[in-house]
């Protein structure tokens, strides 16, 4: 069965809704009253971007100018753009926060939104890399970038209360090389990469709730990584996500089509490859090859080679969309290259964009009464001041929602001088459809179950973009439909267990109808869903954070590892752990054809868990 024409229209009718909250993230209203300690001015910029930077395009921005800058007088600079489908306004409270601190802030609207023209390229390092690098000269005092009109005809005067690096982190002296750090979210935590991967002139980046590979993060597949989570087999679509990013841009191109049609040819507001891409995937549930080609070389994997300054990564607990393993990706990569790195794993995300009490507030974004803003407050003194007295943190640091507490966040944080965290225990899926903790207690027996034509759901998982926007949403009992799922329960915990990181499984499974139809690719592979439950004391399943792990297999013969997405969360004493191996999921183009999949019980079969 077929997902309705009502979820897509219920879908696509909160797009506009949900998007807000891509693009603003949390506290995007009107910031309070703050001391008027800084001057603000609307300016538009002449940027050139594309491969060979014959692409001309307007950029509107926001510069917040601190009252006590002069050319004697010269402070740091912050640079900082929106998410998905907003604008500079997004970004208020940190230009004013910011600058109220002393720093010279630019927010901009990032090409393709806000009223800034061109296409959306998906943050790709030729043209929001280019176009971010050429702010970055303007900061450092170059001419002939900013203007007052969006005709480019009235220029600005150069800026001359930057602080300039006397060589970049190449080792080069530039003429225009401001001591300059980058913030932002989602949309705008990728468009940091991309500028810091072109410019060594960047100083420090602080990306948050962000991606590491758009493969992954739009159609993952959670067995076959290579690198990261980076795969070799293409993964399985996620519809609706999918459909908020494809009507949220198209709906900002149409806005600003009105100065400038070109966004509207081909695929509209989006770069060439992206509409071919959406409507092939959708249908056959897996990019082409020259699509996911495209989105990786936008995608941080990609260029992280190049990324050498500092950063602070701070991803959400709460998220689908990006989730904690695309940090973790990034965060082992930087560290490998020996790239100055902190982690931070947030309790929101895109999924849930409320922040809990004590964190990061977008529109009032304060030090003193929020555990974020701190760390970034501190890490900005120290990387772009030199105040090497303020602490950066520790390496890593994750949220706990069931920590109780008042005021700053601080206490519900624990710090950790090392990532990954906690000891992997493993749980034996045996035959009777228990979870057992030794391999010698595992008992013979299996399951089987059969996958259902054209990927139709089987579930009522909560729906990604709008499950957690609406309470009507059916989510507290998670449960799949008969035949379609194998699962294996465990005993009552003896006491509270507490889970970091991404649980593993490693499966053996027979299905022989894939086994003859995978040769043909992708479309005869097959294509599954594994998901980690809390079962508590009323026999309810949860399924955490709504995360849930696609596989699409290449080889069904041989034995799976699933890296499933990484979560922070508590099983209380009593509870019981489930892991479910499901045949479709209404968030996820699952496989077309229905597969009989058969899984036993045996030694080789493990759940492991990162428990701290």
């Amino acid at each position: 069965m077929r997902r309705t024409a009502a979820t897509a229209l219920s879908v696509a009718a909160t797009a506009a809704l949900v998007a807000t909250s891509l693009a603003a993230l949390p506290g995007s209203a009107a910031a309070a009253a703050t001391p008027a300690k800084y001057a603000v001015r609307t300016l538009h910029f002449a940027v050139d971007t594309g491969p060979d930077g014959s692409q001309k395009c307007d950029i509107i921005g926001d510069l917040y100018t601190p009252k006590s800058a002069s050319p004697e007088h010269r402070v740091p600079a912050i640079l900082t753009t929106n998410g998905f489908g907003g604008s500079k306004d997004d970004q208020a409270g940190l230009g004013k926060a910011f600058a109220s601190r002393g720093y010279e802030v630019l927010s901009y609207s990032g090409l393709g939104f806000g009223g800034s023209g061109c296409k959306i390229t998906l943050d790709d390092p030729d043209y929001d890399g280019k176009a971010g690098s050429q702010l970055v000269s303007f900061l450092g005092g170059a001419k002939g970038i900013a203007y007052t009109d969006a005709a480019h005809t009235t220029p600005v005067k150069a800026l001359r209360v930057v602080e300039l690096d006397k060589r970049d982190h190449a080792g080069k002296h530039r003429a225009h090389d401001p001591r300059l750090g980058m913030i932002g979210g989602s949309y705008g935590g990728g468009n940091q990469f991309a500028v810091a991967s072109v410019d060594p002139r960047v100083d420090t980046i602080v990306p948050f709730i962000t991606w590491n590979d758009l493969t992954y993060s739009l159609a993952p597949n959670n067995t076959d990584q290579t690198t990261g989570v980076t795969t070799s087999n293409p993964g399985t679509i996620k519809l609706t996500w999918g459909l908020l990013f494809s009507a949220d841009g198209a709906a900002d191109g149409v806005q600003g089509g009105q100065g400038d049609p070109t966004r509207l040819l081909g695929c509209p507001n989006f770069a060439t490859f992206v509409c071919p891409a959406l409507v092939t995937g959708g249908s056959t549930g897996y990019f082409q090859d020259d699509a996911l080609k495209a989105f990786r070389h936008a995608s941080v994997a990609h260029y992280l080679h190049k990324i050498k300054i500092p950063v602070l990564l701070i991803q959400g607990e709460n998220d689908t969309l990006f989730n904690l393993n695309e940090a973790t990706a990034t965060f082992k990569a930087l560290r490998a290259q020996h790239t100055p790195v902190k982690m931070i794993w947030q309790s929101w995300g895109h999924s849930q964009s409320t922040p809990a009490p004590g964190e990061l507030d977008l529109s009032n974004p304060n030090p003193k009464t929020q555990y974020e803003t701190k760390r970034v407050a501190a890490w900005f003194d120290h990387y772009l001041r030199g105040n090497k007295h303020a602490n950066t943190g520790p390496r890593f640091s994750y949220f706990r929602n069931w920590v109780t507490y008042h005021g700053i966040a601080t206490p519900a944080y624990r710090n950790m001088s090392h990532f990954p965290v906690g000891t992997m225990r493993k749980l034996y899926l045996s035959g009777d459809g228990t979870l057992v903790k030794s391999a010698t207690a595992v008992k013979a027996g299996s399951q089987n179950f059969t996958t259902p034509p054209a990927g139709a759901p089987t579930t009522v998982d909560p729906v990604d973009v709008i499950g957690s926007f609406s309470d009507q949403i059916p989510n507290d009992n998670e449960s799949d439909a008969p035949g379609t799922f194998a699962s294996w329960t465990s005993a009552a915990l003896p006491k509270a267990q507490h889970v970091v990181g991404s649980p593993k499984l490693h499966v053996t499974l027979s299905a022989p109808t894939a086994a003859g139809s995978q040769a043909a690719g992708p479309a005869g592979q097959l294509v599954l869903f594994a998901k980690v439950l809390d079962v508590g004391k009323d026999g309810k399943a949860h399924l955490i954070k709504g995360l849930v792990a696609p596989i699409r297999i290449a080889d069904a013969s041989k034995p799976v590892t699933v890296t499933l997405p990484g979560i922070v969360h508590r099983f209380n004493k009593g509870h019981e752990i489930r892991i479910v191996i499901a045949g479709a999921s209404p968030n996820y183009r699952g496989g077309l054809t229905p597969t009989p999949v058969t899984i036993a019980g045996g030694k080789g079969q493990v759940l492991s868990l990162p428990v701290s």
